[in-house]
């Protein structure tokens, strides 16, 4: 038996290939490294989708179309007061998609594609006491998300959470986008196969790790006292968050974008410079001692570092990073289930018995 099912084919898709040796990230035939900082999610969704869902219109349509939604979505959040005040973002976003109906068309993908974009702000707004604010469906879908979170957007604050967004859209078969696909390949619907994948995403070890990179960075304080921090974290056996990762075995081309993107946004004056400072020696720190404590092991920065840099950058409480990541991760997900369902079988793996038999009872 193969623990976690590590190297096991268990689909065959036309969406993205991860290839942890190369370092690299191709979604639907163009590497990450194309699309972040020139893509808007509009088009990386469009590229995810082509041939998946009938009469799916142009970029700019597409675009237009997923405005409209954000303002009937918007709507959903007449009972949302009452969960915002005992749930964390993510569950009570969950919670709000589960009363969308289920079905298999464009339509309830653009449901569910809004729903997160609309609701998560949302959500954030009214766990401080501020009332919602209703979408704008003329603004990009990033733009408008970071509206509807009370930060209006300049154009470096807008690319910057399209980069984000593109970049989590999708990567092959994780843990949560697996879940999308088993429930897809029952024909329960786009929404349920969604609600599965929130579900699994929202677990520390798949979604739920970029917030802990920020109490990392709160705990060590100053560039000086990294070192010694970061090796007594690993004499106590802690994980450093934002380090390693189960595929990628020389680079997270993911982390590379989103430092980028931290970068430019820093260099706008619109993210916290002296925060960058800190990571990037913390980054460096990290990896001279995993080098010299862990040299079988290939532990590069991954995904989560600089996302939760980026995020806070943005105005997003980390709390809520698991909600901001369905955000993106969600076109992914819908993708998946779309191609499982019209092309896939029902997903069946067989269990291997090792408990005892009846003649071996007692």
């Amino acid at each position: 038996m193969i623990s976690g099912l590590d190297d096991v084919v268990a689909a065959e898709t036309t969406l993205s290939d991860v290839d942890g040796a190369g370092g690299r990230l191709i979604i639907r035939g163009h590497s990450l490294d194309e699309l972040a900082g020139s893509a808007r999610y509009e088009q990386v969704l469009g590229l995810l989708w082509s041939g998946l869902f009938e009469d799916l219109p142009d970029e700019p349509g597409l675009a237009a179309a997923l405005g409209r939604v954000r303002v009937e979505i918007f709507k959903q959040l007449a009972g949302a007061k009452a969960l915002a005040a005992r749930l964390p973002a993510v569950d009570a976003a969950r919670a709000l998609i589960a009363e969308l109906a289920d079905g298999d068309d464009l339509a309830c993908a653009l449901n569910l594609v809004a729903a997160p974009a609309v609701f998560a702000p949302a959500l954030i707004l009214m766990q401080r006491g501020d009332a919602p604010i209703a979408p704008d469906p003329s603004l990009s879908h990033a733009a408008d998300i970071l509206r509807m979170l009370g930060r209006p957007a300049g154009v470096e604050e807008a690319a910057a959470l399209d980069v984000y967004l593109v970049t989590v859209a999708d990567h092959g078969l994780n843990a949560s986008t697996f879940a999308a696909r088993i429930v897809a390949s029952t024909r329960a619907g786009l929404t349920s196969s969604a609600l599965a994948a929130i579900s699994a995403l929202k677990g520390p070890l798949h979604g739920g790790a970029p917030g802990p990179v920020l109490d990392m960075l709160d705990a060590i304080g100053t560039p000086e006292a990294a070192e010694a921090w970061l090796d007594a974290a690993l004499d106590r056996g802690d994980r450093l968050m934002g380090f390693g990762h189960r595929v990628y075995r020389v680079r997270d081309p993911r982390a590379d974008a989103l430092k980028a993107a931290a970068r430019r946004l820093s260099r706008a004056g619109s993210g916290a410079g002296g925060r960058l400072a800190l990571a990037e020696a913390i980054e460096a720190a990290a990896l001279r001692i995993l080098a010299r404590r862990k040299p079988t092991r290939p532990l590069k920065t991954n995904v989560e570092f600089y996302t939760a840099l980026l995020l806070e950058a943005l105005g997003f409480p980390r709390e809520a990073f698991t909600a901001v990541f369905a955000m993106g991760r969600i076109g992914g997900w819908l993708a998946h289930a779309r191609e499982q369902a019209l092309s896939g079988r029902l997903i069946r793996p067989q269990s291997r018995y090792i408990g005892p038999r009846p003649d071996e009872a007692a």
